[in-house]
């Protein structure tokens, strides 16, 4: 994926730019947890989680569970939040 459609799949959705904040301010991140600091709902963020997942940005610790899930940043993950940086700076 190229950084223009990157960045335009990123921006193209508030809640995907609201988990990139989180993703920057934690090592571990978790739903509920993020919906409580954004005033955003789970399912909104629970959504956002899923879509980085699957596009290999983020690891789930615990995929056994089906509920209080917890993510890493993958190096993926990293890689995109310094082409983020890299694009906003």
């Amino acid at each position: 994926m190229s950084d223009d459609e990157l960045f335009a799949w990123v921006f193209d959705v508030d809640r995907r730019v609201i988990l990139m904040e989180s993703m920057k301010r934690h090592s571990v991140l978790k739903a509920s947890f993020i919906a409580q600091e954004t005033s955003r709902s789970i399912q909104n963020i629970s959504h956002a989680l899923k879509e980085f997942r699957e596009k290999g940005f983020i690891t789930c610790l615990n995929p056994e569970k089906t509920t209080w899930k917890k993510y890493i940043v993958n190096e993926n993950g990293k890689l995109l939040l310094k082409r983020l940086d890299n694009f906003c700076n």
